[in-house]
């Protein structure tokens, strides 16, 4: 289907104009065409330039394209993928990120603490203030030896968790959301074995970890109420580390306990925290921090950015860089 609206080659005008990147297949996009004309209108821009994603491109050169215009802000329309595309192609621009939550995790959205709805979503990407946030960095190794570099916005991993991503049936996902993980993370469960890490932290000595799954965390909240890195800041300039590896009949129900009850439940509250500081630490699941982790493995694990799959990798580098990314934030209310 092709779109009459979407932006041409002509020199960008004078008044501030916003793109949208969009992915087509998750977004109803005359919905938000009549939602984005309307605030922008009332915002005094421009004609909004549109520029929808493809197979071939997650959201990184039709983000580059717009920026070529020399857009006010650009607006991600679609699931985390399309997120991490576009804040990717925006990293040390200075041009704002503003989120159209449309996917089934809407990660970096839950993080911030912003509106999943699209109406408030779109009038802040006109009307609000901007922040800076850290952005995630990994470089992965493929067996052959090619490398490859990407951002991630919220949380890269390798082992279980990218199993579980890649066992997720698609229909199920678009039929149930982020439900749709547990049914995948079931079938990785099953076929899942700890793998052999090596792994140097800020440059350190090299460490053996045998674990499960190694997730490398820019934030930390998920869907369903979980908080798998409670430490996590997007603008600390430092990324969090976690590791399943759990022991015995009972080391799963343990890792559940913590990412759901005790970090998801009892932290929210004076006396569920006092209850974790007199708990015994759970060391099922293991907890450290860095500004770069670089791990080999061996055999080649799967590995997932932000929940897109990225196939099988031998080695991923990690690191962060501070306040790279600028994010389009609603105005505080007047009087709050």
């Amino acid at each position: 289907m092709s779109y009459g609206w979407l932006v041409s080659a002509d020199s960008s005008p004078n008044p501030p104009w916003a793109a949208v990147v969009f992915h087509g297949e998750k977004v109803d996009v005359e919905k938000l065409r009549h939602l984005v004309d309307k605030a922008a209108a009332e915002a005094g821009f421009a004609e909004t330039g549109w520029f929808k994603t493809s197979v071939d491109d997650a959201g990184q050169e039709a983000t580059r394209r717009a920026l070529a215009k020399k857009p006010a802000v650009v607006l991600a329309a679609g699931g985390d993928g399309t997120v991490r595309a576009v804040a990717e192609a925006l990293r040390s621009t200075d041009v704002p990120l503003a989120l159209i939550p449309s996917g089934t995790g809407n990660l970096l959205a839950r993080n911030l603490d912003l509106s999943l709805s699209l109406a408030p979503a779109v009038t802040a990407a006109f009307t609000g203030e901007d922040r800076t946030i850290d952005l995630g960095m990994a470089e992965i190794t493929r067996a052959d030896g090619a490398t490859e570099e990407h951002a991630f916005v919220v949380v890269a991993g390798i082992g279980l968790d990218a199993e579980m991503i890649a066992n997720t049936n698609s229909k199920l996902k678009k039929a149930v959301g982020w439900l749709a993980y547990l049914d995948g993370g079931m079938r990785a469960l099953t076929e899942s074995e700890p793998a052999h890490m090596y792994y140097q932290l800020d440059g350190q000595s090299t460490r053996h970890l045998s674990a499960h799954t190694l997730m490398m965390g820019n934030c930390g909240s998920l869907p369903g109420g979980m908080l798998l890195i409670p430490e996590a800041k997007l603008d600390d300039g430092i990324l969090d580390f976690v590791a399943f590896k759990p022991r015995g009949r009972f080391g799963w129900l343990r890792v559940w306990n913590k990412i759901w009850w005790e970090n998801g439940v009892l932290r929210k509250s004076a006396l569920g925290r006092k209850i974790i500081d007199v708990s015994r630490d759970v060391r099922d699941v293991a907890y450290f921090r860095g500004r770069q982790l670089v791990v080999e493995v061996d055999p080649a694990q799967e590995c997932q950015l932000d929940g897109d799959e990225f196939g099988q990798v031998t080695k991923i580098h990690t690191w962060v860089e501070r306040a790279v990314l600028t994010v389009r934030m609603p105005s505080p209310r007047k009087g709050h």
